[in-house]
């Protein structure tokens, strides 16, 4: 395993942070308490000690299973993110949103779930248009005064927002978004434009969701929407595979893969690895030999010109993930 600091956090953290949406019971597709258990102790075996989970995920089950597993091990050796913005366990008018209730609520949720007193890194699941970030940064800022929470993170937005969001905290002397988790694989670079200098340039770590484009970037383009997970992202609209240049990449991820002797995903997660601007992706499986695998791509080496070579068909496509 490799590591790396995560922005200005200080925290050194896994190259890879294990992603847990599959964790839990939401869908057909998702790995039992068991089979969770076996994904994370493996995790841990490999050097991963970056956890990232919601308390949306599985209505909060993704969380009580990460906290049962951790519990048996060092608890100061993992770093442990979770979200906040849309409902978990409970659905009531108050259980999504960023306002203070929600937030203040949720937070001890998530909390009692994961079995901690403290979460390392609690991140904002998308932006409120409802609630003004200035009360969404003193609940946060609180929160890490009282000690529930050590640093905290934001995810998908516009760039625009995420400056208001640093400038808000700079004027009033909150705490600060530290890092970033938005959408970014070889098919949608979008966040390259505006949000990636803005991240820069205020030290920010960057944990981009979905590095394999939902599976995307690991298959052949036509057998794509064969698999379950490929069926449920065409429901949801995600257009990973609609982009201008993305059959093209799809084709070039496959040709170096076979000169090199790995799998695509090994070559799309490498491609991450290889980037100034990525701290750590966020690895999504249900698979021991995908984790595994995803491990090994740290040792797979791209030339700059096999980068050039994958991100010359990249063409622009339609801003997804903000909402």
């Amino acid at each position: 395993m490799e590591y790396t600091t995560l922005g200005s956090t200080g925290m050194e953290v896994s190259k890879i942070c294990l992603g847990c949406m599959s964790f839990g019971s939401g869908t057909d597709w998702m790995l039992d308490e068991d089979d969770s258990e076996e994904l994370i102790e493996r995790a841990i075996d490999l050097g991963v000690n970056f956890f990232d989970t919601a308390n949306t995920y599985s209505a909060g089950e993704s969380e009580e299973i990460l906290g049962d597993v951790l519990a048996h091990y060092d608890r100061d050796e993992q770093v442990v993110a979770t979200k906040v913005r849309f409902s978990g366990a409970n659905e009531h008018r108050n259980a999504e949103g960023l306002s203070r209730k929600t937030i203040e609520q949720e937070l001890e949720h998530s909390l009692d779930r994961l079995g901690m007193d403290t979460v390392d890194l609690y991140q904002i699941h998308r932006w409120d248009y409802d609630t003004p970030i200035e009360t969404t940064l003193r609940a946060l800022d609180d929160a890490v005064r009282r000690g529930q929470v050590r640093h905290i993170g934001a995810s998908s937005m516009w760039a625009h927002q995420f400056q208001e969001a640093l400038h808000v905290s700079d004027r009033e002397g909150l705490a600060r978004f530290e890092t970033m988790q938005n959408l970014y694989h070889l098919t949608y670079r979008e966040e390259e434009r505006e949000m990636y200098p803005v991240c820069e340039k205020e030290d920010v770590g960057v944990l981009p969701w979905s590095p394999l484009a939902a599976g995307y970037l690991t298959r052949p383009h036509e057998e794509f929407t064969a698999t379950e997970r490929g069926e449920t992202e065409e429901d949801y609209g995600v257009p990973y595979h609609e982009g201008p240049g993305s059959r093209e990449i799809n084709e070039r991820v496959q040709e170096l893969a076979a000169d090199k002797g790995v799998t695509m995903a090994q070559i799309a997660l490498a491609w991450h690895f290889q980037n100034d601007a990525v701290d750590a992706p966020i690895v999504g499986t249900s698979s021991v030999e995908h984790l595994e695998a995803a491990v090994e791509a740290l040792d797979v080496s791209l030339s700059s010109s096999d980068v050039a070579y994958l991100e010359e068909p990249y063409e622009p496509v339609p801003i997804y993930g903000h909402e």
